[in-house]
Protein backbone atom coordinates (compact mmCIF):
# COMPACT_ATOMS: atom_id res chain seq x y z
CA UNK A 1 0.00 0.00 0.00
CA UNK A 2 0.86 3.25 -0.90
CA UNK A 3 2.09 5.86 2.01
CA UNK A 4 0.26 8.78 0.95
CA UNK A 5 -2.97 8.59 -1.33
CA UNK A 6 -4.32 11.74 -2.99
CA UNK A 7 -7.52 10.69 -4.50
CA UNK A 8 -9.67 12.75 -6.51
CA UNK A 9 -9.08 16.29 -4.45
CA UNK A 10 -10.85 19.66 -5.60
CA UNK A 11 -9.81 22.57 -4.55
CA UNK A 12 -11.86 26.14 -5.40
CA UNK A 13 -11.55 30.10 -4.49
CA UNK A 14 -14.89 31.11 -5.52
CA UNK A 15 -15.34 29.77 -8.97
CA UNK A 16 -11.85 29.46 -9.60
CA UNK A 17 -10.86 25.74 -9.43
CA UNK A 18 -7.08 25.79 -7.94
CA UNK A 19 -7.11 21.57 -8.31
CA UNK A 20 -9.46 19.83 -10.40
CA UNK A 21 -9.80 16.13 -9.53
CA UNK A 22 -6.47 15.35 -8.65
CA UNK A 23 -5.26 11.77 -7.60
CA UNK A 24 -1.85 9.94 -7.28
CA UNK A 25 0.30 8.08 -4.64
CA UNK A 26 3.66 8.20 -3.13
CA UNK A 27 5.43 5.22 -1.89
CA UNK A 28 7.31 4.94 0.98
CA UNK A 29 11.08 6.39 0.74
CA UNK A 30 10.41 8.08 -1.98
CA UNK A 31 11.37 11.85 -3.85
CA UNK A 32 8.44 13.02 -5.40
CA UNK A 33 7.69 16.36 -6.84
CA UNK A 34 4.95 18.74 -8.19
CA UNK A 35 6.49 20.79 -11.10
CA UNK A 36 4.83 23.54 -13.28
CA UNK A 37 4.39 26.90 -13.94
CA UNK A 38 3.02 29.59 -11.09
CA UNK A 39 -0.26 29.12 -10.44
CA UNK A 40 -0.93 25.38 -11.66
CA UNK A 41 -1.75 24.14 -8.40
CA UNK A 42 1.19 22.13 -7.13
CA UNK A 43 1.36 24.37 -3.71
CA UNK A 44 -2.38 24.03 -3.41
CA UNK A 45 -2.25 20.27 -3.52
CA UNK A 46 0.99 20.72 -0.44
CA UNK A 47 -0.89 23.11 1.54
CA UNK A 48 -3.76 20.37 2.08
CA UNK A 49 -1.45 17.62 2.20
CA UNK A 50 0.22 19.66 5.06
CA UNK A 51 -3.86 20.38 6.48
CA UNK A 52 -3.07 24.73 6.24
CA UNK A 53 -6.10 24.10 3.45
CA UNK A 54 -8.88 21.99 3.15
CA UNK A 55 -9.87 19.92 0.02
CA UNK A 56 -13.41 20.81 -1.44
CA UNK A 57 -14.09 17.43 -2.92
CA UNK A 58 -11.85 14.34 -2.47
CA UNK A 59 -9.65 12.47 -0.02
CA UNK A 60 -5.99 12.95 1.44
CA UNK A 61 -4.93 9.26 3.07
CA UNK A 62 -1.66 9.06 4.97
CA UNK A 63 -0.63 5.69 6.13
CA UNK A 64 -4.13 4.03 5.42
CA UNK A 65 -5.95 7.06 7.60
CA UNK A 66 -8.14 9.89 6.29
CA UNK A 67 -6.76 13.44 7.17
CA UNK A 68 -9.93 15.36 6.79
CA UNK A 69 -10.32 15.33 10.81
CA UNK A 70 -6.51 15.66 11.38
CA UNK A 71 -5.39 19.18 11.99
CA UNK A 72 -1.76 20.38 10.53
CA UNK A 73 0.02 19.85 13.79
CA UNK A 74 -1.43 16.32 14.81
CA UNK A 75 -0.12 15.58 11.16
CA UNK A 76 3.25 13.14 10.97
CA UNK A 77 4.16 15.63 8.22
CA UNK A 78 6.30 18.79 8.52
CA UNK A 79 7.07 21.81 5.71
CA UNK A 80 10.17 23.53 4.59
CA UNK A 81 9.75 26.74 3.60
CA UNK A 82 11.42 28.74 0.76
CA UNK A 83 11.76 31.55 3.58
CA UNK A 84 13.23 29.35 5.45
CA UNK A 85 11.08 30.40 8.63
CA UNK A 86 13.74 30.15 11.48
CA UNK A 87 13.36 31.67 14.65
CA UNK A 88 16.08 35.07 14.26
CA UNK A 89 16.52 35.47 18.16
CA UNK A 90 17.52 31.75 18.40
CA UNK A 91 19.97 29.48 17.65
CA UNK A 92 20.67 26.95 15.23
CA UNK A 93 20.30 24.11 18.06
CA UNK A 94 17.59 25.92 19.73
CA UNK A 95 16.06 26.39 16.55
CA UNK A 96 16.87 22.44 15.86
CA UNK A 97 15.67 21.39 19.43
CA UNK A 98 12.37 23.53 19.31
CA UNK A 99 9.92 21.29 17.47
CA UNK A 100 11.28 18.40 20.15
CA UNK A 101 10.66 20.54 23.25
CA UNK A 102 7.83 21.38 21.76
CA UNK A 103 7.01 17.51 22.22
CA UNK A 104 8.19 17.38 26.04
CA UNK A 105 11.33 15.26 25.07
CA UNK A 106 13.94 15.08 27.57
CA UNK A 107 17.04 17.09 27.45
CA UNK A 108 19.30 14.58 27.05
CA UNK A 109 16.93 12.87 24.37
CA UNK A 110 16.85 16.54 22.62
CA UNK A 111 20.91 17.25 23.10
CA UNK A 112 21.06 13.52 21.43
CA UNK A 113 18.95 14.21 17.99
CA UNK A 114 19.57 17.30 17.51
CA UNK A 115 23.43 16.52 17.44
CA UNK A 116 22.52 13.58 14.88
CA UNK A 117 20.59 15.67 12.73
CA UNK A 118 23.45 18.96 12.44
CA UNK A 119 25.82 16.29 11.48
CA UNK A 120 23.54 14.52 9.04
CA UNK A 121 23.57 18.55 7.32
CA UNK A 122 26.69 19.17 8.16
CA UNK A 123 26.31 21.99 10.55
CA UNK A 124 27.45 21.09 13.66
CA UNK A 125 30.09 23.83 14.29
CA UNK A 126 27.48 26.33 13.55
CA UNK A 127 25.60 25.31 16.15
CA UNK A 128 26.12 28.25 18.72
CA UNK A 129 25.52 30.86 15.85
CA UNK A 130 22.23 32.89 15.15
CA UNK A 131 19.89 33.05 11.54
CA UNK A 132 22.01 36.16 10.66
CA UNK A 133 25.21 34.76 11.02
CA UNK A 134 24.46 32.24 8.21
CA UNK A 135 24.58 32.22 4.77
CA UNK A 136 21.70 31.43 2.63
CA UNK A 137 22.61 27.65 2.04
CA UNK A 138 23.32 27.32 5.81
CA UNK A 139 19.69 28.66 6.76
CA UNK A 140 18.29 26.30 4.37
CA UNK A 141 20.11 23.08 6.06
CA UNK A 142 18.95 24.80 9.40
CA UNK A 143 15.32 24.31 8.32
CA UNK A 144 15.75 20.98 6.89
CA UNK A 145 17.32 20.16 9.97
CA UNK A 146 14.85 21.33 12.06
CA UNK A 147 11.94 19.01 9.94
CA UNK A 148 13.79 16.11 10.53
CA UNK A 149 14.94 16.01 13.68
CA UNK A 150 12.02 14.08 14.40
CA UNK A 151 11.53 12.17 11.39
CA UNK A 152 8.11 12.53 10.15
CA UNK A 153 6.81 10.27 7.75
CA UNK A 154 6.26 13.16 5.28
CA UNK A 155 8.40 16.30 4.61
CA UNK A 156 6.94 18.81 2.49
CA UNK A 157 9.71 21.21 0.49
CA UNK A 158 8.15 24.09 -1.07
CA UNK A 159 10.23 25.68 -3.39
CA UNK A 160 13.34 25.27 -0.96
CA UNK A 161 15.85 26.61 -3.09
CA UNK A 162 14.12 29.29 -4.96
CA UNK A 163 16.31 32.00 -3.13
CA UNK A 164 19.70 30.64 -3.57
CA UNK A 165 21.78 31.12 -6.54
CA UNK A 166 22.61 29.13 -9.43
CA UNK A 167 25.90 27.71 -7.91
CA UNK A 168 24.62 27.04 -4.30
CA UNK A 169 21.23 25.89 -5.83
CA UNK A 170 23.17 23.12 -7.69
CA UNK A 171 25.11 22.28 -4.50
CA UNK A 172 22.56 21.61 -2.29
CA UNK A 173 20.79 19.60 -4.95
CA UNK A 174 23.09 17.24 -4.30
CA UNK A 175 23.41 17.40 -0.93
CA UNK A 176 19.35 16.58 -0.58
CA UNK A 177 19.47 14.21 -2.72
CA UNK A 178 21.93 12.41 -0.70
CA UNK A 179 20.00 13.43 2.56
CA UNK A 180 16.75 11.97 1.00
CA UNK A 181 18.32 8.77 0.61
CA UNK A 182 20.40 8.70 3.90
CA UNK A 183 17.17 9.03 6.31
CA UNK A 184 14.70 7.60 4.02
CA UNK A 185 12.11 9.92 4.89
CA UNK A 186 9.52 10.64 2.15
CA UNK A 187 9.85 13.80 0.17
CA UNK A 188 7.24 15.76 -1.86
CA UNK A 189 9.02 18.45 -3.22
CA UNK A 190 7.37 21.75 -5.27
CA UNK A 191 9.14 23.80 -7.58
CA UNK A 192 8.82 25.25 -11.15
CA UNK A 193 12.29 24.49 -12.32
CA UNK A 194 12.52 21.53 -14.52
CA UNK A 195 15.70 21.17 -13.91
CA UNK A 196 15.82 20.45 -10.35
CA UNK A 197 12.79 18.51 -11.04
CA UNK A 198 14.85 15.97 -13.33
CA UNK A 199 17.75 16.01 -11.03
CA UNK A 200 16.17 15.18 -8.02
CA UNK A 201 13.20 13.22 -8.25
CA UNK A 202 11.98 9.72 -8.60
CA UNK A 203 8.87 10.64 -9.82
CA UNK A 204 7.40 13.85 -11.25
CA UNK A 205 3.88 15.20 -11.77
CA UNK A 206 3.61 18.01 -14.40
CA UNK A 207 1.20 20.30 -13.94
CA UNK A 208 -0.89 22.59 -15.96
CA UNK A 209 -3.69 24.95 -14.81
CA UNK A 210 -4.98 22.47 -11.89
CA UNK A 211 -4.35 19.26 -13.56
CA UNK A 212 -1.74 16.72 -13.84
CA UNK A 213 -0.53 16.54 -17.60
CA UNK A 214 1.93 13.45 -17.10
CA UNK A 215 2.92 11.32 -14.12
CA UNK A 216 6.35 9.56 -14.74
CA UNK A 217 10.04 9.12 -14.22
CA UNK A 218 12.37 11.89 -15.31
CA UNK A 219 13.65 10.13 -18.37
CA UNK A 220 10.20 9.50 -19.52
CA UNK A 221 8.74 12.92 -18.91
CA UNK A 222 11.86 14.36 -20.65
CA UNK A 223 12.09 11.56 -23.69
CA UNK A 224 8.57 10.40 -23.96
CA UNK A 225 6.20 13.55 -23.44
CA UNK A 226 2.19 12.82 -23.41
CA UNK A 227 1.56 15.97 -25.20
CA UNK A 228 2.97 19.34 -26.68
CA UNK A 229 2.41 21.40 -22.72
CA UNK A 230 4.74 18.54 -20.91
CA UNK A 231 7.41 18.22 -24.14
CA UNK A 232 7.56 22.62 -24.36
CA UNK A 233 7.49 22.74 -20.45
CA UNK A 234 10.41 20.05 -19.56
CA UNK A 235 13.98 21.65 -20.75
CA UNK A 236 14.40 23.11 -24.41
CA UNK A 237 12.64 21.30 -26.95
CA UNK A 238 11.53 21.56 -31.32
CA UNK A 239 8.51 20.92 -31.95
CA UNK A 240 7.96 20.16 -35.64
CA UNK A 241 3.62 20.36 -37.24
CA UNK A 242 3.40 17.09 -38.94
CA UNK A 243 0.39 14.77 -39.67
CA UNK A 244 1.33 11.13 -39.98
CA UNK A 245 1.51 10.08 -43.35
CA UNK A 246 3.02 6.40 -42.92
CA UNK A 247 4.06 3.59 -40.59
CA UNK A 248 5.12 0.65 -40.16
CA UNK A 249 6.03 -1.64 -37.01
CA UNK A 250 9.30 0.49 -35.98
CA UNK A 251 8.72 3.69 -37.42
CA UNK A 252 6.09 6.50 -38.41
CA UNK A 253 6.23 8.35 -41.81
CA UNK A 254 5.51 12.48 -41.42
CA UNK A 255 4.55 15.09 -43.22
CA UNK A 256 5.89 18.74 -42.14
CA UNK A 257 4.16 21.50 -44.67
CA UNK A 258 6.97 23.14 -46.84
CA UNK A 259 9.84 20.54 -45.60
CA UNK A 260 8.80 17.21 -46.42
CA UNK A 261 8.70 13.71 -45.59
CA UNK A 262 10.66 12.97 -41.82
CA UNK A 263 11.17 9.93 -39.89
CA UNK A 264 10.28 9.15 -36.42
CA UNK A 265 9.82 6.25 -33.72
CA UNK A 266 6.69 4.33 -34.62
CA UNK A 267 3.86 4.34 -31.62
CA UNK A 268 1.01 1.81 -30.81
CA UNK A 269 -2.67 3.54 -31.80
CA UNK A 270 -1.10 6.08 -34.51
CA UNK A 271 -3.33 5.96 -37.61
CA UNK A 272 -2.45 7.32 -41.02
CA UNK A 273 -3.92 10.90 -40.87
CA UNK A 274 -3.15 12.05 -37.36
CA UNK A 275 -2.04 15.46 -37.17
CA UNK A 276 0.44 16.27 -34.30
CA UNK A 277 3.85 17.46 -33.70
CA UNK A 278 7.71 15.69 -33.79
CA UNK A 279 9.34 16.50 -30.62
CA UNK A 280 12.85 16.56 -30.90
CA UNK A 281 15.52 17.67 -28.39
CA UNK A 282 18.19 19.93 -29.83
CA UNK A 283 20.69 17.80 -28.11
CA UNK A 284 19.46 15.16 -30.87
CA UNK A 285 19.96 17.72 -33.16
CA UNK A 286 23.21 17.12 -35.58
CA UNK A 287 24.28 20.05 -37.67
CA UNK A 288 26.68 20.22 -40.11
CA UNK A 289 28.46 22.96 -43.41
CA UNK A 290 27.18 21.83 -46.28
CA UNK A 291 30.72 20.98 -47.88
CA UNK A 292 30.86 18.25 -45.14
CA UNK A 293 27.26 17.24 -44.35
CA UNK A 294 26.72 14.56 -47.22
CA UNK A 295 29.93 12.48 -45.42
CA UNK A 296 29.13 13.72 -41.98
CA UNK A 297 25.74 12.69 -42.24
CA UNK A 298 25.54 9.62 -43.69
CA UNK A 299 22.78 7.24 -42.07
CA UNK A 300 21.06 10.24 -40.16
CA UNK A 301 17.17 9.35 -41.84
CA UNK A 302 16.38 13.38 -41.21
CA UNK A 303 18.46 15.95 -42.90
CA UNK A 304 17.28 19.39 -44.06
CA UNK A 305 18.84 23.10 -45.38
CA UNK A 306 18.99 25.99 -43.61
CA UNK A 307 20.78 29.03 -42.27
CA UNK A 308 22.36 29.84 -39.10
CA UNK A 309 19.97 32.76 -37.57
CA UNK A 310 21.63 33.08 -34.16
CA UNK A 311 24.14 31.23 -31.98
CA UNK A 312 24.55 30.83 -27.90
CA UNK A 313 27.75 29.76 -26.74
CA UNK A 314 27.69 28.30 -23.33
CA UNK A 315 31.23 26.98 -22.53
CA UNK A 316 30.76 23.33 -23.01
CA UNK A 317 28.32 23.68 -25.64
CA UNK A 318 27.02 25.88 -28.40
CA UNK A 319 23.21 25.95 -29.16
CA UNK A 320 22.30 27.15 -32.69
CA UNK A 321 19.39 28.20 -33.57
CA UNK A 322 18.64 27.50 -37.52
CA UNK A 323 16.04 28.00 -39.73
CA UNK A 324 15.13 25.89 -42.25
CA UNK A 325 13.83 26.40 -45.93
CA UNK A 326 10.08 26.23 -45.03
CA UNK A 327 10.91 28.73 -42.26
CA UNK A 328 10.77 26.55 -39.42
CA UNK A 329 13.33 27.37 -36.32
CA UNK A 330 15.21 24.23 -34.86
CA UNK A 331 17.38 24.23 -32.68
CA UNK A 332 21.19 22.17 -32.45
CA UNK A 333 22.97 21.63 -29.61
CA UNK A 334 26.36 21.25 -30.46
CA UNK A 335 29.80 19.96 -28.19
CA UNK A 336 32.78 22.44 -27.74
CA UNK A 337 35.23 19.50 -27.06
CA UNK A 338 36.76 16.67 -29.38
CA UNK A 339 40.17 16.64 -31.17
CA UNK A 340 41.33 19.80 -32.13
CA UNK A 341 39.37 23.38 -32.11
CA UNK A 342 35.74 23.00 -32.24
CA UNK A 343 33.97 23.80 -35.75
CA UNK A 344 31.87 26.93 -34.94
CA UNK A 345 28.96 28.26 -37.20
CA UNK A 346 28.52 31.86 -38.20
CA UNK A 347 25.52 33.76 -38.22
CA UNK A 348 24.18 33.57 -41.88
CA UNK A 349 26.29 30.15 -42.62
CA UNK A 350 24.52 27.30 -44.83
CA UNK A 351 24.17 24.48 -42.87
CA UNK A 352 22.27 21.18 -42.52
CA UNK A 353 20.98 19.85 -39.62
CA UNK A 354 19.74 16.00 -39.47
CA UNK A 355 18.56 13.61 -36.93
CA UNK A 356 18.47 10.01 -36.43
CA UNK A 357 15.20 7.88 -37.68
CA UNK A 358 14.58 6.77 -33.80
CA UNK A 359 14.89 10.56 -32.72
CA UNK A 360 11.98 12.53 -31.22
CA UNK A 361 8.92 11.96 -30.07
CA UNK A 362 5.17 11.81 -31.88
CA UNK A 363 2.46 13.21 -29.84
CA UNK A 364 -1.16 14.49 -30.56
CA UNK A 365 -1.22 17.99 -30.85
Amino acid sequence: MALLEIKNITRRFGTFEAVKNVSFEVAAGEFFTLLGPSGCGKTTILRMIAGFDLPDEGSIILDGVDLKDTPPERRPIHTVFQSYALFPHMSVVDNVAFPLKMAGLQQEEIRAKVKAVLDLVHLSEKGDQFPHELSGGQKQRVALARSLVNRPRLLLLDEPLGALDAKLREQLQVELMSLQRDVGITFIFVTHSQAEALALSHRIAVMNEGRIEQLDEPSKIYGFPNNRFVADFIGNCNLLDVTVSGRQDDALTLASAGLGTITAPARPGIDVGTKGVLALRPEMVRIFGNDAAATDAAGLANRFHGKVREYVYIGDVTTYIVFLDNGQKIEALAPNAGSGRARFFETGDEVQVAWRGDAGHFVID
